[in-house]
């Protein structure tokens, strides 16, 4: 396993600590499970339309259905809650590109941008949570956005080079264009003039040409020989 997978798992794994003891004190039930799953659903919902600062426990467990205290209970806090939901919707980014393992090398860098601005897309509140911070530029809300980031350098450095770790040079280079692709994403959210084709199109030749640059600085990580197609 990858450096970039292990600190993926390691951080999502620890953010799940925060609110998953109730689950685990039941066992890891599915009915616990599922009331979990039903939590987290409603709070994506609630803060895809709402501020954190505008919502309370009541506000919440009102939505919800359920007692305040059943929220407490899975989550322990309603930053507990937030984080639970912040890192469900990585685990569903991160899922995204996994997905396309099995494609040739030019698909699946297409489809991974394409599923990367589709999530967006339709998750845009969780996305700017997870892109700039959270509230209040919250630390663990940005180790785990880093942590995303490291998954996705390893990514590519597999599709280009077979290397789950580039060398510093390279991976300097892709940090840049990540940031790139966040400021992109965000700003396309805010004004969204053109067509996810075309932003994703975009993206795609902005890596071909990181990639060309990162040869000239590391000739053992060679730019593909063509576009792909």
């Amino acid at each position: 396993m990858s450096h970039g997978s292990w600190r993926v798992g390691a951080i999502l794994n620890n953010s799940q600590r925060v609110g998953r003891g109730a689950s685990e004190t039941e066992g890891g039930s599915e009915r616990s499970q599922a009331r979990r799953a039903e939590l987290i659903a409603t709070g994506r919902r609630l803060f895809a339309d709402t501020s954190y600062d505008a919502l309370s426990m009541d506000d919440i467990a009102r939505h919800a259905g359920v007692a305040k205290g059943l929220i407490y209970y899975y989550f322990k806090s309603k930053r507990g809650y937030y984080l639970a939901i912040i890192e469900e919707s990585v685990a569903e980014l991160v899922s995204r590109a996994e997905r396309t393992r099995d494609l040739p090398p030019g698909e699946r860098v297409r489809q991974t941008i394409d599923g990367y601005l589709r999530y967006a897309q339709h998750h845009q509140a969780a996305y700017r949570a997870i892109v700039t911070g959270g509230v209040g530029f919250d630390s663990q809300v940005l180790a785990i956005r880093d942590a995303v980031r490291e998954r996705l350098i390893s990514t590519i450095g597999e599709l280009a080079w077979g290397l789950s770790e580039p060398p510093a040079v390279a991976r300097l280079a892709l940090i840049g264009w990540m940031a790139g692709v966040e400021g992109v994403t965000l700003d396309w959210l805010q004004r969204p003039e053109l067509a996810r084709d075309q932003v994703r199109a975009l993206l795609e030749r902005g890596l071909r040409d990181t990639l060309c640059a990162i040869e000239a600085f590391a000739p053992q990580c060679p730019a593909p020989t063509a576009p792909p197609r």
